[in-house]
């Protein structure tokens, strides 16, 4: 899978002991509504920083980091610089491989990913630095010989001049083996109380519809080393049971969830269910019981809300047995109206309207 193309591959497990710092630049032309160039700095799996072309700055994304810039404001400098030279650089280079790919249309998107990891017990170092050009891998730099790979023929011309340019790869021979681990170093002893944190989460039971499966959902935990299942009877079940991805909340924690279908579950067996979510390094499970009055649905009336429901159904019958008895009452009232009215006058009423006329 090409590792260049979505900022989500950001978010994976990784060892306690080993740190990275991933830096992430992207140019693109052709592309509405879309930032020229973008650019992304993870630590140990979180995002700390972004740039863009419209921004046109550097945005920090947590406190630790804020606190960072404030002891070293040079270093946010840095950043900038480096977000601009590499800027113009994938632009310039888009347009240099448009001409000598022959690609002439204009939606064009040039990737940069660069990273090192530092392993805090070992000490050990390793980095790479990979270039993607519109969906695929274009270059590779292997820091063992400092040469650069070349997977697409299209990319040969670029490796034969890479390989030759000395300053180049002392450069990055430099970068990988001591700007990158020394950053990282710093960034870890600054953002040790974020990164190595232990969060636990809050767990909701969703259900969209009433025939909707029920959700178990946790969020606001961290690290993303975590499970979530659910069990009956205290065994872990699997059949009627999806599980979504750990996906990243905007504050740095994570969010995930299991669905379980209810179709074929009877209302007296829910009691024997309920999820369980485990967190690395924590000892106690949170466990939370399929509980029907405890389900946050979006419907305008729950199926148990049963006792709301009779009185409701007892109150309108009630009201229309007392519309009935008045339309009763009125439609008597009316037929004997017109009743009198049809009468035929007595003798002394007949006798006065004769002498009138």
């Amino acid at each position: 899978m090409n590792k260049l193309l979505l900022f989500s591959l950001f978010w994976h497990f990784a060892s306690p002991v080993k740190h990275s710092l991933q830096l992430f630049v992207t140019a693109s032309s052709g592309i509405p509504n879309l930032p020229q160039f973008v650019g992304v700095a993870v630590v140990d799996d979180t995002v700390v920083g972004y740039y863009d072309s419209n921004i046109r700055r550097v945005e920090l994304k947590l406190d630790w980091t804020k606190k960072f810039i404030k002891d070293d404001p040079h270093h946010l400098e840095y950043y900038t610089n480096e977000c601009l030279k590499n800027w113009h650089i994938l632009r310039v280079s888009i347009d240099g491989l448009k001409q000598r790919l022959n690609k002439t249309g204009d939606v064009h998107v040039l990737q940069r990913m660069n990273s090192c990891e530092w392993n805090d017990e070992t000490g050990d170092i390793t980095g790479y630095n990979q270039f993607g050009y519109d969906g695929e891998d274009f270059l590779s730099l292997d820091l063992q010989t400092l040469t650069w790979t070349a997977p697409k023929p299209q990319a040969l011309t670029t490796k034969l001049s890479w390989d030759t340019d000395k300053d180049r790869l002392e450069y990055n021979k430099n970068y990988y083996i001591n700007t990158c681990p020394n950053f990282l170093k710093k960034y870890v002893f600054f953002g040790r109380i974020f990164l190595q944190r232990t969060d636990v989460p809050s767990l909701s039971l969703l259900q969209k519809t009433p025939s909707s499966p029920v959700s178990c959902h946790a969020t606001g935990f961290y690290p993303d080393r975590a499970m979530m299942f659910w069990r009956k009877d205290g065994e872990e079940i699997h059949e009627g049971v999806e599980h979504g991805e750990i996906l990243p909340n905007h504050d740095g924690s994570f969010q995930m969830n299991v669905d379980l279908d209810i179709s074929s579950v009877s209302p007296e067996d829910w009691r024997r269910y309920d999820c369980v979510f485990h967190l690395s390094s924590v000892e106690d499970d949170i466990i939370t019981k399929l509980d029907e009055t405890q389900i946050r649905t979006n419907w305008a009336e729950k199926p148990r809300d049963k006792t709301i429901t009779i009185i409701i159904i007892i109150i309108s019958a009630v009201v229309v047995v007392v519309v009935v008895i008045f339309a009763a009452a009125a439609g008597f009232m009316v037929h004997r109206k017109k009743q009198d009215q049809k009468a035929p006058p007595d003798t002394e009423d007949n006798s006065e309207l004769s002498s009138e006329t």
